[in-house]
């Protein structure tokens, strides 16, 4: 296992505005090939997702699409959000590697621990989306009433921005960690996988 390989894979890039409520979700995957260590690593860095917030190619990428729909009640006094719902529609995009018939027991397995780690970094931006999305929702209906509606809304759109820009934060923190931790983790997920070959409770690669 070759470091500069480990450091080109540090994580799987996120492009985002904000959060999530209802949540719609789908999978795309783009094919690489190869039968090395060194193949995998020109071909993720080749056709991988590229994401607009690093404007480099990822292993993996999640993106999303939000909407915030908004009612008001106005009386002859005031106006309040009667209601608020943020739904989130998320494409996430992972590889899939067309496994050659030459490629070593040892490369099959970096791979299959690889993409099971894309996978939940992935799985942890749409569940970091998801939270704030309702975090953001119960904050909209928490509000008092405004002595107009221009006055409600306006309320409602720093709260939408102040909960995105903390959600942008909190993804960016979360791939900052990452990546600081992704040789020990996946070294420590090769071991764990060699154990249960060893053990029988995994399929030979």
């Amino acid at each position: 296992m070759k470091r500069y390989l480990l450091c080109a894979l540090l994580l799987g890039g996120t492009a985002w505005p904000a959060g999530a409520a209802n949540l719609v979700k789908s999978y795309s995957y783009f094919s690489i090939g190869g039968s090395t260590l060194e193949d995998i690593e020109t071909q993720l860095s080749e056709h991988g997702p590229e994401v607009k917030s690093t404007g480099m190619r990822h292993p993996g990428a999640t993106r999303m699409a939000f909407t915030t729909r908004i009612s008001y009640a106005q009386s002859a006094s005031s106006c309040r959000i009667a209601d608020a719902v943020v739904t989130i529609k998320v494409k996430v995009i992972l590889p899939e590697w067309r496994r050659p018939r030459k490629a070593d027991g040892d490369v099959r397995l970096f791979w299959d621990t690889l993409a099971a780690d894309i996978r939940r970094h992935e799985e942890r931006h749409v569940e970091i989306a998801k939270n704030h999305g309702r975090e953001l929702e119960d904050a909209l209906k928490a509000t008092y009433p405004e002595k107009t509606c221009e006055a409600a809304k306006a309320k409602a759109a720093a709260i939408t921005a102040s909960i995105l820009a903390k959600h942008d934060r909190d993804q960016m923190r979360f791939d900052r960690v990452e990546g600081v931790n992704f040789e020990s983790r996946i070294l420590r997920l090769l071991r764990y996988r060699i154990e249960r070959l060893d053990n029988g409770r995994l399929p030979p690669a």
